[in-house]
């Protein structure tokens, strides 16, 4: 792979967008005023603009609110439905933790409602896990680094918008009924019950909802039980309880107010454990082995300790105006309270000799962060420049993320204060009778941290490491061009950059030298990764088809490494992406039947010399395997039904960083919904033909003998949906 030149796009996207920054004087963020099925024409909020999808040199997806009860109906969650329909979005771990989940071989951000779910002082990789899917209209998947919606966008952005306010005066709602079963009708049993009422009367609207899903054991093709992962966290065994509520006052024509709040715990039920952990669990143990393909798995006894578990609560209130002026403005505030729990364990980290003997101490942490923060935007068009709309923004937010060992009281991860500013102007220059767009703009990110002294764990050496105030600059340019040179064909060309910062929590906690200082520590330096994309889209006749090449390099990236107490800890290296993505929809001459096509290469390597040239490809823990999608999908009368195959290819991994190859799979799921009298009877089939397969991230990641997990055999959904 060659080496990615970032200086010259960017200084050449800066100045190429001088006079659109100058020429826009006033501020805006998207105002969904229509709801469509042309996803062209789709207005995109994450974009955070008004235009619609086909003027944004971006390459964008949305899941519309059928799509995602189909996939929901199959895999259960938000991130198997993104997982499931992106090719380019690597497989899950069909676990609590989304570590080494990536989307273009980087961090997505997720969000909801534009408001980020991550903690990235301290990454618990539990941000897919936030609310529940019942509770969610669509999905917009924006891919490739940009700072749209802040830090964190390193490899896209995955937003999450809630259903709306009622339509109509009076009473509405839906309810919702599921059973799900695996390999038998014992302890692989679940289901859920949700149910969502609306009001509206006159200005005034309320919306609130509750969703229960309990999760049973899950089994692999070949009828084992699955391996539980209780340190990280498990979805299996689990039961989860998500609270929604919205109320709306329409102000005036154009004014409206919007309070939204959720809270949402997924808890471990601790039914089941994989290894001997201590003499408070004497039970024998049955391990995973590698060589003879034998997956880990998991048998009835008490986790000690607490459960892993995930708690988030959100409260955001939003003010827009549609016609301040003749633009639009939206503003925003949001207060988001997270606590990861992870499960415990006698780690070779978590001992000390001047606590207990070692090799008994017994541990487990909590991730917990608190933000605050508030998004203000306007949109509207530049008088005296035809064509040309301009948005002028303002993001601020202050988190507060620390990691605490809860049996004795240690802080893992040191109270770590960020605060970020980042004022933003873009813009966007119709010509030729809208064939032709100019897109880009500047990002001003000024982010402080904060971190007091603190002393590391005994076994990174008891560290005394002097706190400190470090502060970084950044000013992120983007920049673009879509030209529609015949009726249904869009070429573009970007250029965007994203920032995000380390795992600070990682690497701090890791640190075991002494007389460090965190003012002129150099690893907790932000990333910023640029991603360079060419692409087209033909929407002629019955065909939908588009295709993409991106090349994406950070100077000073982030890896996860695994460290000898089993932990993974960060390690900055400079890294390049690059890869190719291409999809087809084709509506055949049956009524209502569908075919579709996508595909996905990837490859990335790093540089593990220091000399900034990359040497070393990526290993499955910072980077997806090659994918081919397959799908048909019917819609006729009473009946809908998809049949979907997931091909993950087969990939060398002799030269990456964890030698480990990956031998590939390949998956079939079906859906068939019918609708009742009242209401649709819906089942789905995850694993269709019963593969038996390892996961891609156990595959590839040098997994213990107790995380050699193989994936979910053949599992059906069904439920019951009604409105009213």
């Amino acid at each position: 792979m060659r080496t990615i030149p970032t200086q010259g796009p960017r200084a050449a996207a800066l100045a190429g967008l001088s006079l659109l920054a100058l020429a826009t004087a006033t501020v805006a963020q998207a105002a969904d005023k229509a709801e469509t099925t042309d996803v062209d024409q789709l207005v995109v909020t994450a974009a955070r603009t008004i235009l619609p999808a086909s003027a944004l040199p971006l390459t964008v997806d949305v899941i519309d609110s059928e799509a995602l009860s189909q996939q929901v109906g199959i895999g259960g969650s938000i991130v198997d439905a993104v997982s499931t329909l992106s090719p380019s979005f690597s497989p899950t771990r069909q676990k609590l933790s989304g570590a080494g989940e990536t989307l273009r071989g980087r961090s997505p951000l997720y969000a909801i409602n534009g408001i980020p779910q991550s903690t990235p002082i301290r990454d618990g990789s539990r941000d897919g896990y936030t609310i529940d899917p019942f509770f969610i209209d669509r999905v917009e998947v924006i891919y490739g680094s940009n700072a749209l919606q802040g830090i964190g966008a390193t490899g896209g952005v995955v937003n999450q918008v809630t259903v709306g306010p009622p339509r109509a005066d009076g009473v509405s709602g839906k309810i919702l009924t599921q059973a799900t079963a695996g390999h038998d009708l014992g302890d692989s049993v679940g289901g859920k019950v949700a149910g969502l009422v609306a009001w509206r009367g006159g200005p005034f609207d309320a919306t609130a909802g509750v969703a229960y899903d309990a999760r049973g054991a899950y089994y692999d093709a070949d009828g084992r039980r699955l391996g539980m992962d209780n340190t990280q966290g498990d979805v299996q065994d689990s039961k989860a309880l998500s609270f929604f509520a919205r109320l709306g006052w329409q102000l005036g024509d154009d004014t409206r107010l919007d309070v939204v709040a959720n809270r949402f715990e997924l808890k471990g039920d601790g039914d089941y454990v994989t290894t001997t952990i201590s003499a408070r669990n004497p039970v024998p143990a049955t391990n995973g082995n590698r060589q003879t393909y034998l997956p880990t798995t998991s048998f009835r006894g008490v986790q000690p300790g607490q459960p892993a578990a995930n708690r988030v609560e959100t409260v955001s209130a939003s003010l827009t105006n549609t016609d301040l002026m003749g633009g639009n403005l939206i503003a925003q505030l949001f207060f988001n309270r997270s606590r990861d729990t992870f499960g415990g364990d006698i780690n070779d980290t978590f001992q000390d000799a001047a606590i207990a003997p070692k090799g008994t101490l017994f541990d487990q942490s909590s991730n917990r962060s608190r933000k605050l923060g508030a998004r203000v935007s306007y949109e509207r068009a530049v008088p005296g420049i035809q064509g040309l709309t301009g948005t002028v923004g303002l993001d601020a937010i202050n988190d507060r993320t620390e990691q605490l060992l809860i049996e004795t009281g240690r802080a893992w991860v040191p109270p770590t204060r960020f605060q970020s500013v980042a004022p933003f102007v873009q813009g966007n220059l119709s010509l030729l009778d809208d064939k032709v767009h100019l897109a880009g703009g500047v990002r001003f990110e000024n982010v402080e941290l904060k971190v007091d002294d603190f002393t590391t764990l005994a076994f990174y050496g008891a560290r005394k490491v002097a706190g400190g105030n470090p502060d970084f600059k950044a000013t992120l340019a983007n920049g673009g061009i879509v030209v529609e040179p015949v009726r249904g064909l869009r070429l573009y060309a970007s250029y965007a950059e994203g920032y995000t910062v380390p795992d600070v929590g990682r690497i701090l906690r890791a640190i075991n030298i002494d007389g460090v200082d965190v003012d002129s520590y150099l690893n907790i330096e932000p990333i910023v990764s640029n991603n360079r994309e060419i692409g087209a889209e033909l929407k002629r006749g019955p065909f939908d088809a588009s295709v993409s090449y991106f090349w994406s390099a950070s100077k000073l990236g982030q890896l996860l490494v695994k460290n000898s107490g089993g932990v993974f800890d960060v390690q900055r290296q400079r890294v390049e992406i690059e890869g190719l993505e291409a999809n087809v929809k084709a509506r055949t001459p049956v009524p209502g039947l569908v075919v579709s096509a996508g595909y996905a290469h990837l490859k990335g390597r790093t540089d593990t010399n220091k000399d900034n040239r990359v040497d070393t490809d990526l290993d499955g823990a910072n980077i997806s395997p090659d994918r081919l999608n397959l799908a048909a999908d019917y819609q006729g009368g009473k009946w809908g039904l998809r049949l979907q195959i997931q091909s993950y290819i087969r990939r060398d991994m002799q030269d990456a960083l964890v030698k480990d190859n990956f031998a590939g799979y390949t998956l079939a799921d079906a859906f068939v919904r019918y609708q009742l009298p009242v209401g649709a009877l819906s089942l789905g089939v995850q694993n269709l033909f019963n593969s038996q397969y390892i996961s891609y991230n156990s595959d590839t990641t040098a997994p213990a003998v107790d995380r050699y997990f193989a994936g979910r055999g053949r599992t059906a959904t069904l439920g019951w949906e009604a409105r009213f």
